[in-house]
């Protein structure tokens, strides 16, 4: 009897286990060149330094934990269409989905921000 607790509570601790590292796999979905390509980018931004550096891993790392890969690259792809000039350009500025997919991607480095630049 004894024997049959221990065995249901290491199948227990095994199953939250799988599950710990199956959610940490889909915030870590992000591949290793989009995340130096964030990384450097944000260094750019603000500046060359060891604590900048820290707090740019941060922001990824937050920003992966709230919003999907594929959603980050849809809206990074939008902003980046929104760059050019003629019709398709302003297809992408006045097309309310484009728009929301924006505001998700804002939202997650808005918090990304508050909990790594000011937390």
């Amino acid at each position: 009897m004894i024997r049959r607790q221990v065995e249901g509570a290491a199948l227990a601790v095994l199953a939250l286990a799988g599950l710990t590292l199956a959610a940490r796999a889909e915030e870590n979905d992000y591949p290793t060149d989009a995340r130096v390509d964030y990384v450097f980018a944000c260094m750019a931004a603000n500046g060359q330094t060891r604590e900048n550096l820290q707090k740019c891993s941060c922001s990824l790392d937050q920003l992966a934990a709230i919003l999907p890969y594929d959603k980050y690259v849809q809206a990074s792809t939008i902003l980046s269409m929104r760059q050019g000039i003629g019709q398709r350009s302003n297809e992408f500025r006045s097309t309310k989905v484009f728009d929301d997919r924006v505001a998700d991607l804002r939202r997650a480095q808005a918090e990304a921000e508050i909990r790594c630049y000011r937390g």
